[in-house]
């Protein structure tokens, strides 16, 4: 268990970059690998199946955020009221199908996560603590269900 307190991640090359969604670990859901979890996240930002197959084959996440964030094309209608159920479904498939990642995460005691960037004050921290850090957020919920579910599986094999 790590003696911080707190764990910031942002980038891919930094100490846990594991934790960013540009992170090369592909994962499956709705029956389809995806290259990162950026690439799930911003193609359920449309309806449009199309636009979305577009983005899972984009050649790298960040190519996937850009197609993500191309305001020419309709979000759904509902997308900020589901980005949050999202981000949680995308994180929780990368962190159980990787068990090197699980194992990370679970190192990480209970320490805060924090997605230290100035460019994002809704799933970072905004540089400056200011920021909601909804993905650090969503991390540490992850973490904690996964804890659980590691006891439950382990009580049930001592009964």
């Amino acid at each position: 268990m790590p003696d911080r307190q707190m764990i910031c991640f942002y980038s891919v090359s930094d100490e846990y970059g594991e934790f960013s969604n540009f992170a090369a670990f592909p994962i499956m859901l709705q029956g389809k690998r995806w290259p990162t979890s950026e690439h799930y996240f911003q193609a359920q930002k449309f309806k449009d199946p199309i636009h979305q197959e577009k983005i899972r084959k984009a050649k790298s996440p960040m190519i996937a955020a850009r197609l993500g964030r191309d305001r020419k094309k309709k979000l759904r209608r509902d997308w900020e009221s589901a980005k949050v159920n999202v981000m949680r479904d995308v994180v929780a498939a990368k962190f159980s199908q990787h068990s090197e990642l699980r194992l990370l995460l679970l190192n990480t005691g209970d320490a805060k996560l924090i997605e230290n960037t100035a460019n994002d004050s809704y799933w970072g921290d905004g540089g400056d603590g200011s920021g909601k850090n909804m993905l650090g957020r969503i991390l540490m919920e992850v973490r904690d269900s996964l804890r659980d579910r590691e006891i439950e599986q382990r009580d049930s094999g001592n009964q």
